[in-house]
């Protein structure tokens, strides 16, 4: 009943879709920093945690460690097994998820506020003493070996670790965060001890906490969570030099549809322009049925499914990517209109009626962001990483609002680089190969 009751208040903790919440800073006594938003309207708070660097702080001869790492740390810590561990969560009603990314490792935790204290033990239990059984690393790395060997016959992975090594060359970017198959095979438990040590550290935490809890009680959990944490871990990559040459690759695949994925250099989050890019990508590929790509290669050419271009920053490298999928006598006329697209918008911009489409598309779907107390945890947390101001939230529409007609194109002449565009195509196209130009 308690593990319903629970998932009952998960359900409806939930804040109203809107973007007005009210942050806090709060520095703990020993001086750890989190953002908090109160609401003490239903005893629940979601906690999200992140510690920067991720797997590319795997050791260069260690590939896939943090990942695995991060997978053992729900099976047993202290004097718990696994079983002890999970059967632990179900009596106190709380929920603690670990996941690994290229740029951090993310924490959740959510409880009840009764429950508080026996929930930060257990998570603190998780962090500071991970028992890293034997039995419990080769049960996870076979499910991690699994994993690999689906990706190495999965089109889409196989486009983007080709593709990722082709922009990140010798950068921890180029290389899967799961490691290869040879190198997970040869971990050992020091290898997991190492990478604990590297990545969990006081130096690149970022905190977000929503729900019934006091900035004063919000500190105290900081410290008694996070306190005893090494001081510094591994130092963080330096900055990717993305070189993407234009061209094609292909990737002969037997399937009767090739997969294309399709990029070039992108634009910080950071960059005054950023936001002029969103829009210009809205409405180039933003993923709607109103955007530029999807109109010309789904709706007036019947090539694909779907087609949809995206800014990807990361914290140490910034792409614009697509994806696109179409049979293999296809594609390659696909491909020929994305370039088209990506020409046309370059030179020309856009018109006034997709600017002004694109920014009520984008101003309007934010506050709907902001849908639950753990979304709106993690949403502090990635602001907070971003180095975005706490005033963020209600100005960021503004921001939106006040692009100009000129600024797209300006932006699209300057961002869009149809020239150096490159394309990694899985499958078998025909009348496409291989080439270093366009």
């Amino acid at each position: 009943m308690r593990f319903f009751y629970a998932t009952l208040l998960m359900i409806v903790a939930a804040l109203p879709a809107r973007a007005d919440v009210n942050i806090q800073s709060v520095t703990s006594p020993g001086g750890i920093t989190a953002w908090l938003v109160e609401e003490p309207s239903i005893p629940f708070v979601a906690l999200q945690i992140r510690f920067r660097g991720g797997a590319s702080l795997d050791d260069p001869d260690k590939r896939g460690a943090i990942n695995l790492m991060t997978g053992l740390l729900e099976e047993g810590a202290a004097d718990m097994d696994a079983r002890a561990f999970s059967r632990a969560q179900e009596e106190l009603a709380t929920t603690l998820g670990f996941s690994a990314s290229r740029d951090e490792i993310s924490i959740s935790a959510r409880f009840l506020t009764e429950n508080q204290d026996a929930s930060i033990a257990l998570l603190r239990a998780a962090l500071m003493e991970p028992k890293f059984e034997e039995q419990a690393i080769e049960r996870v790395r076979g499910q991690v070996l699994s994993v690999i060997q689906s990706d190495l016959k999965d089109p889409n992975d196989i486009a983007s670790q080709t593709f990722n090594q082709i922009a990140f060359g010798d950068h921890p970017y180029a290389h899967s965060i799961n490691g290869t198959l040879d190198s997970v095979a040869a971990l050992t438990r020091d290898d997991l001890l190492a990478a604990h040590k590297a990545t969990l550290a006081r130096d690149r935490i970022y905190v977000g906490a929503v729900g019934d809890i006091t900035p004063e009680a919000l500190g105290a959990l900081l410290d008694t969570l996070l306190g005893d944490l090494p001081e510094t871990g591994a130092p963080m990559p330096p900055r990717a030099d993305v070189t993407i040459p234009p061209g094609i690759t292909v990737v002969d695949f037997p399937t009767p549809q090739s997969v294309a994925l399709f990029g070039q250099k992108g634009i910080a989050q950071s960059d005054p322009d950023f936001f002029a890019a969103l829009i210009l990508n809205q409405v180039l590929g933003g993923g709607s049925f109103e955007s530029r790509l999807m109109n010309e290669v789904r709706e007036k050419r019947g090539l694909t499914y779907g087609v949809y271009s995206y800014l990807s920053s990361r914290d140490l490298a910034e792409v614009y990517m697509g994806s696109v999928s179409s049979s293999n006598d296809r594609i390659a006329e696909a491909i020929a209109v994305i370039r088209e697209e990506w020409t046309k918008a370059a030179t020309t911009g856009i018109t006034e009626q997709e600017l002004q489409d694109a920014k009520t598309y984008i101003t309007g779907a934010y506050p709907l962001r902001f849908d639950g107390n753990s979304t709106i945890a993690s949403i502090l947390v990635g602001m907070q990483m971003l180095g975005l101001p706490i005033d963020y939230i209600p100005t960021r529409n503004d921001k939106v609002d006040a692009v100009t007609l000129d600024d797209i194109k300006r932006v699209a002449g300057e961002l869009l680089d149809p020239e150096n565009l490159h394309f990694v195509v899985v499958g078998q196209p025909e009348g496409l190969e291989t080439s270093t130009g366009n």
